[in-house]
């Protein structure tokens, strides 16, 4: 983006293309179906933020802002699923796993910005874009635990993609015809396959199994391994290099990260 594809378009494909994975995945496995209609409702609310409003504003946030202010604001959404999880779900929340997630915010905090943050009057709305869409992710995660339990959750996703490609679709429609297939290189259709299949269809379902059988609050804090896992691949993929300040801050984020999903065993 936008050489090749422009953000709209490219939501709209990773919308489309995850629901056709997730619908042959489905039908192979699963061929599971909503009994009751009372929960249409609730999938379309859950298609409206974890699929629509959560891709449109992260992109239009994204283009606005920095890349590193994005990904800090983005280490918030945890936070948020404490929150909604505490008065919708009635999680309990012990002081162990408040300060697990709290210690890993800290370390993924300097690890992907560090004294690199700026926010100032250019990037305002990009911030507010990206800070929508962590609580509107946050809400999604906690929100569509009652159906993942109810439902096989590759049903609820399947719902939620089939709802949102028709959500997305007046947002990104013009921009997709203007895509020039024939003049897309070998490695543009290597990073769409990588982004709509693995970091769409793969991310949401095995997001979908997770809140199946772990709490709201819990999934939420495995957001914060993605700063520590992207450095550890910039490192193998010699794109960047690990200092002593990052190889603490990652630490940091896995005593975080263990904390908050330590269980006292009976």
């Amino acid at each position: 983006m936008p050489a090749y594809i422009k953000p709209n378009a490219f939501i709209l494909m990773r919308v489309g293309v995850a629901a056709i994975c997730i619908f042959i995945f489905h039908r192979m496995y699963v061929k599971g179906a909503i009994t009751d209609k009372k929960d249409f409702l609730p999938l379309a609310v859950s298609a409206v933020f974890g699929v629509a409003a959560n891709m449109l504003l992260f992109f239009k946030g994204l283009a606005i802002t920095s890349p590193i202010n994005a990904s800090v604001l983005m280490l918030f959404t945890p936070i948020f699923v404490i929150v909604f999880a505490f008065f919708m779900l009635g999680e309990k929340m012990g002081l162990k796993k408040i300060a697990g997630i709290l210690i890993a915010a800290l370390g993924a905090l300097f690890l992907v910005g560090g004294t690199k943050l700026s926010f100032n009057q250019q990037t305002v709305w990009g911030d507010i874009y990206v800070t929508m869409n962590a609580i509107i992710y946050a809400f999604y995660l906690v929100y569509a635990k009652r159906l993942m339990v109810k439902y096989h959750p590759l049903t609820v996703t399947l719902y939620a993609f089939f709802i949102g490609f028709f959500l997305v679709l007046p947002f990104g429609l013009n921009q997709f015809t203007e895509i020039n297939f024939s003049e897309l290189p070998s490695i543009i259709w290597w990073s769409i396959a990588f982004v709509t299949i693995g970091s769409t269809f793969l991310t949401y379902v095995l997001n979908a199994y997770a809140l199946k059988h772990a709490s709201s609050s819990l999934v939420g804090t495995y957001i914060y391994l993605q700063p520590v896992l992207a450095a550890l691949i910039a490192v193998t993929f010699g794109k960047d290099h690990l200092t002593l300040e990052k190889f603490i801050s990652m630490v940091v984020v896995f005593v975080g990260v263990y904390l908050a999903s330590f269980k006292k065993q009976a």
